[in-house]
């Protein structure tokens, strides 16, 4: 199994507005910036998560993106949905298959390749986007906050 860029970008995204927005919303250029992403790029990427409703915009000077849920209640696995789809492993299994496999009644490896899909998704859904900053805060990753208020005198 490979994840597509989608899932890794969207991961590192959402990591980046937790970790630097201060629960402020955080334009594309600064995102692009600090995890070397393509804007555009970004932009695709947010369109799936803001489906999903964990991804919200505004619009203005102070304008941007934020997240929908506190970073605790964002999983990994909520982010590889929203960008892959469901966690299958194979074609031929999972709740709605995309091909009708003629051997499916017969395959003593199909529950198998559901209970490793399974697994793997549980992994995934026990990892949230807060670990991922206390793992950054552990690393010492230096935070940027994007205050719109910063006043020099």
């Amino acid at each position: 199994m490979r994840l597509s860029t989608k899932s890794r970008y969207g991961v590192r995204a959402l990591f980046d507005i937790a970790y630097h927005s201060v629960g402020l919303p955080t334009q594309i250029k600064d995102i692009s910036r600090r995890q070397q992403i393509s804007p555009r790029y970004l932009e695709q990427i947010f369109q799936k998560l803001k489906k999903a409703k964990i991804l919200g915009s505004k619009r203005g000077p102070n304008g941007g993106y934020y997240l929908l849920k506190e970073p605790r209640e964002i999983s990994l696995g909520d982010v590889v949905r929203a960008t892959e789809g469901p966690f299958e492993l194979v074609f031929c299994v999972g709740e709605s298959p995309r091909k009708k496999c003629p051997r499916k009644d017969e395959c003593v490896a199909s529950d198998m390749w559901m209970d490793i899909s399974s697994r793997i998704e549980d992994f995934f859904n026990s990892i949230s986007i807060n670990d991922l900053c206390d793992r950054a805060r552990e690393a010492g990753v230096q935070r940027e906050y994007d205050h719109p208020y910063t006043y020099h005198i």
